[in-house]
């Protein structure tokens, strides 16, 4: 079974039981603004995080670390941040990440190529 837990529960006199538990999911949040003009728009890296922390407390996620760049998506492999959380992924120190806007996580097919690898290597479960 994929990123679950599963439990055998035996009462006296009944069969054994399987109880199949989703995999905690351990996320870190990641916060993005480009320096490019055409993003000036986007809400400020602070307020990213001040509306995910709500949004975390609201649905009870465990929120591992918090990590923040600014620097454009446009280019794959140029945001050190990024990357280094593509990494954590990889050795088991997250399973899921959350971010304000999918935008905020790539802007460019290999970005976006990593995240889907990771997808399929059950390596990442949620967004």
């Amino acid at each position: 079974m994929d990123n679950i837990t599963s439990q055998q529960l035996k009462e006296p006199g009944q069969s054994v039981q399987t109880v199949v538990e989703p995999a905690k999911i351990k996320y870190c949040l990641y916060a993005r603004k480009s320096t490019e003009s055409e993003e000036r728009q986007v809400l400020s890296i602070d307020s990213q995080i001040k509306e995910m922390l709500q949004i975390a407390e609201r649905d009870g996620l465990d929120i591992v670390e918090m990590r923040r760049e600014s620097h454009s998506a446009k280019n794959s492999n140029e945001r050190p941040v990024f990357n280094s959380i593509i990494k954590d992924i990889q050795g088991g120190k997250f399973n899921g990440i959350m971010t304000w806007a999918p935008d905020r996580l790539s802007r460019n097919a290999g970005d976006l190529g990593a995240l889907v690898d990771l997808m399929d290597q059950k390596l990442l479960i949620e967004i």
